[in-house]
């Protein structure tokens, strides 16, 4: 799954690093291409802001603009389209410091494809599409519907796709006498049943979905309710909330995003809850787990490991050391940037060589078929986790 492979990890880095750097003023670029854009358009509309761009009144600034710009035509020349998922481009001066230059270009191929196109100059780089990439850690289906009309869509991050849009075809209930009421009565019960396994066949798409996490229903009346008394869907369709909108179109599906983010999130949360807690007891009981570098991967050398766990934002490197005064060497793990010390010798240790362990940790598990599960700093669970096993641990098939 994309958002648990070493892809996704080396994506949030690059967005991590991305936030960092800002402009001295409106001169940093982004530049999104989205999959099969035609690359010659983009640089004709690059030599455009090219030249607009020498009406900047600030000669700094107008210079900077005009050497990302000169950067990224340079970089994308002889490409014809973009690449299967896209690629975000981002140039600019990121020098703090007065009068100085550091003008530096980065590209992002995202791990799922992009779905916007735009050329900005901006005090920052706008990473907003990246970051919404992000939040899709998994597939949910949306049933919007009331006694008349229902829409069926799937929600990966914040990108609804409609799969199926129904009207009912259910008799409306007619005042008549006799025999005529029952009847009528009848075709409209008959109806909204016909009408309700319409909608609940139409469900089985999300059967094909990958990491299919379950569905959250809304609608305006008491239809959605009844729908889910009567469960006209396949029993392994989990139904995880439900919700209120005003329509059963569109506008209601985008209703359900709005309303269901805490349905969404404590689904996601009590699964890695249940994860943790089962870490953490096995740790406790000298189980069938590691943690530390030097454990985890020896373990996954040897072909132990069962699941591989990587905190987010993981900044741990195993880095080795050495003076140039005395020639020692030593090696540690450091957590974040490092400073130079002083040596014994009176000489200062150097950086010699680093290893940035998330990375190297999910590149072993992937290429032996482990699973890794990605976990978050913001549950209390996933900060102890960070906190106490410095963000990596996993789970053996034996000892």
């Amino acid at each position: 799954m994309p958002e648990q492979s070493k892809e996704m990890y080396d994506f949030k880095k690059q967005l991590e690093a991305l936030k960092q750097f800002k402009g001295r003023g409106t001169e940093l670029i982004s530049v999104y291409m989205p999959p099969g854009y035609p690359v010659a358009d983009m640089a004709s509309k690059l030599r455009e802001e090219f030249g607009q761009a020498g009406n900047i009144k600030s000669k700094s600034t107008q210079k900077n603009v005009q050497a990302a710009l000169e950067k990224i035509m340079h970089f994308i020349k002889g490409v014809h389209k973009a690449p299967a998922n896209g690629i975000a481009i981002f140039c600019g001066n990121v020098t703090q410091t007065e009068g100085k230059s550091d003008m530096r270009i980065y590209s992002v191929v995202p791990p799922v494809p992009l779905t916007v196109g735009f050329y900005r100059c901006e005090s920052t780089f706008v990473i907003e599409p990246l970051e919404e990439m992000l939040g899709q850690t998994g597939c949910y289906g949306l049933v919007v519907m009331d006694g008349k009309e229902a829409t069926v869509a799937t929600l990966k991050g914040k990108q609804i796709k409609v799969i199926k849009k129904m009207n009912s075809t259910a008799h409306q209930k007619v005042q008549k006498g006799g025999q005529s009421a029952a009847r009528y009565d009848r075709l409209h019960v008959e109806g909204v049943e016909y009408y309700y396994k319409r909608v609940g066949a139409s469900m089985d798409a999300f059967l094909s979905e990958k990491n299919f996490k379950g569905i959250i229903v809304g609608g305006p009346g008491p239809a959605k309710e009844d729908f889910l008394k009567m469960k006209p869907f396949n029993y392994q369709l989990k139904i995880l909330g439900m919700v209120d909108t005003g329509y059963t179109d569109e506008f209601g599906l985008r209703e359900i995003l709005e309303k269901s983010g805490d349905i969404i999130s404590e689904q996601e949360s009590i699964v890695e809850k249940k994860l943790l807690d089962s870490f953490m007891k096995a740790v406790s009981e000298n189980g069938l787990v590691a943690y530390g570098y030097n454990d985890i991967k020896r373990a996954l050398l040897a072909k132990q490991v069962e699941k591989l766990l990587v905190s987010e934002g993981l900044e741990l490197h195993w880095m080795t050391f050495s003076c140039e005064k005395c020639g020692k060497t030593r090696e540690r793990m450091v957590e974040g940037t490092v400073q130079e010390e002083p040596c014994e010798c009176g000489g200062v240790w150097r950086v010699k060589s680093e290893i940035d362990i998330g990375n190297e940790l999910i590149g072993i598990a992937e290429e032996q078929g482990v699973p890794v599960e990605m976990v978050s700093t913001d549950t209390a669970e996933g900060a102890q986790f960070f906190g106490t096993f410095k963000g990596v641990g996993a789970f053996l098939r034996y000892k």
